[in-house]
């Protein structure tokens, strides 16, 4: 009771997203307040995903304050087909890949990445599964760009995948392919620390 079952088969708090509903449409009312709340709800998580799309904690920090401002002048926009959550992860990363491109900062090219080949069946899921936090984390940390946040997004902040798709703008089975790379790309670094990556 209390909770509905997404697609991918996780588990979303009702009540939680009827908050952050609530909370976005007062703040396309213009309610400050509820600006202020949706904020400290979601500043923790969208700070981190930032970070690892920025890699700078200044440019983060930058990138959340324009978040907030985009947010505030775009909240009428929000059409209900994906989660609060979904849709402030999808203005963040428009607001990182903005300040990015005027930055002139490295990006992975997305094209590139996802027309690599997907060689055999994954066995880097159970793999995966029994390797230490931080030895995860330092190995995460070498992936690619485009790599990382697909699975940051996906296991860290739990976004569903079509979830993954809107915010990421690309069609599910693109979605289904990044993951997959990017867990064929971070068993490769934890078999090989020493090799140098990006």
């Amino acid at each position: 009771m209390g909770q509905a079952v997404v697609e991918d088969g996780g588990r979303v708090d009702e009540g939680m997203l009827d908050v952050d509903r609530a909370l976005l449409g007062r703040v396309a009312g213009g309610d400050r307040a509820a600006l202020a709340d949706l904020y400290a709800r979601h500043q923790r998580p969208l700070f981190s995903y930032l970070l690892g799309l920025c890699r700078d904690r200044g440019v983060a920090e930058e990138v959340l304050q324009d978040t907030l401002l985009a947010v505030w002048t775009s909240a009428g926009s929000f059409g209900g087909r994906a989660s609060v959550q979904g849709w402030l992860y999808g203005v963040a990363r428009r607001q990182a890949h903005n300040t990015l491109r005027r930055r002139a900062l490295p990006v992975a090219n997305a094209a590139v990445l996802d027309l690599l080949p997907s060689p055999e069946p994954e066995p880097e899921d159970a793999a995966l599964a029994g390797v230490a936090r931080d030895e995860l984390a330092a190995a995460i940390d070498r992936l690619a760009a485009i790599h990382r946040e697909v699975l940051v997004l996906t296991f860290a902040e739990g976004l569903s995948y079509p979830e993954l798709a809107r915010v990421l703008d690309v069609p599910l089975g693109t979605i289904k392919s990044r993951l997959s790379n990017a867990k064929r790309a971070l068993r490769a670094i934890l078999d090989h620390p020493e090799a140098t990556t990006r």
